[in-house]
């Protein structure tokens, strides 16, 4: 089979704008490199195949689009029949899609689809779990900038198909003011105002605050949201009601060495705060097993 074809030519479709086209055609180049030799070497040209992908484990689907797509940038006739929608619960063994074509062009592209499959799958199944934990009380969980380089976007889709909220997108979303901020600019306080004076009138500002005094000084400074950062549960309901006491309206959001853990969530969730952000979402997901299958 001669090198696959995957430049911008190959792109007969249109898709929704979270599945980067240019990321999935990199990561085909990655893998197929000058060729798939393995099945060269063993599939006749043109022979027909029909296949399934199945699940190992019971789960929230993601990425199943992305999956698609990877399938239509090597061989663009292929048909990419999905069982269930992003979003879905499904048990082990179900079978999420059905995909027929080339043999050597299922075969080729496999393991790229099932590593965008699984990855974004875990995430999404992660994230229900976590926003089940915190099921019943005003906290809704939410994901950090801790993502994998160039899966952003992917990963915070996946997030979202596991009932799980984004929080900012990149540094340009939002205006959070962590530990080195205020450190550089010599205080909540004067981190605030310049940050105040700076922002457009449409945009929060958000203080993380390692204890009491900066909670005081970031409520007194007017931040409308205030990211309690590393405190257990007893400190969080403390702060909590504090907040609440001086400044009803200003959003609460905790972070930092909760994990994915649901008891622990659950005990944070029940301080009252509003958000929890958890980096694990993203970068302690574990992948989801899901294979291709060909038919007999």
């Amino acid at each position: 089979m001669p090198t696959p074809d995957i430049s911008r030519e190959s792109n007969h479709a249109a898709f929704d704008p979270v599945f980067d086209v240019e990321l999935v055609r990199r990561a085909l180049a990655e893998d197929i490199g000058r060729g798939d030799v393995t099945t060269e070497a063993t599939i006749a040209a043109g022979t027909p195949a029909s296949a399934r992908i199945v699940t190992r484990e019971a789960g929230v689907v993601a990425g199943l689009p992305v999956a698609a797509l990877a399938f239509r940038l090597l061989d663009p006739p292929v048909r990419f029949e999905p069982l269930v929608a992003d979003g879905a619960r499904v048990e082990a063994g179900a079978i999420l899609a059905r995909v027929a074509g080339d043999a050597r062009a299922l075969l080729t592209v496999e393991r790229t689809a099932l590593n965008f499959l699984g990855r974004l799958s875990g995430i999404a199944t992660l994230a229900a779990r976590c926003q089940a934990a915190v099921t019943g009380t005003r906290a809704a969980v939410v994901d950090t900038r801790k993502t994998t380089p160039g899966l952003r976007t992917l990963e915070k889709y996946a997030v979202r198909m596991g009932g799980a909220r984004n929080h900012r997108a990149g540094l340009d979303d939002g205006i959070l003011i962590k530990d080195n901020h205020i450190a550089a600019a010599g205080g909540v306080r004067e981190a605030v105002a310049r940050a105040r004076a700076h922002a457009s009138h449409l945009l929060k500002i958000e203080v993380e605050c390692d204890n009491e005094a900066q909670v005081s000084e970031a409520v007194e400074a007017g931040a409308d949201v205030i990211l309690l950062d590393n405190m257990p549960p007893s400190r969080l309901r403390e702060n909590v009601i504090w907040i609440r006491e001086h400044a009803p309206r200003t959003l609460i959001e905790a972070s930092g060495n909760i994990g994915a853990d649901p008891e622990r969530l659950a005990a944070v969730a029940a301080t009252g705060v509003d958000l929890i952000s958890l980096g694990a979402l993203t970068h302690s997901a574990p992948n989801f097993d899901v294979s291709l299958e060909f038919d007999s």
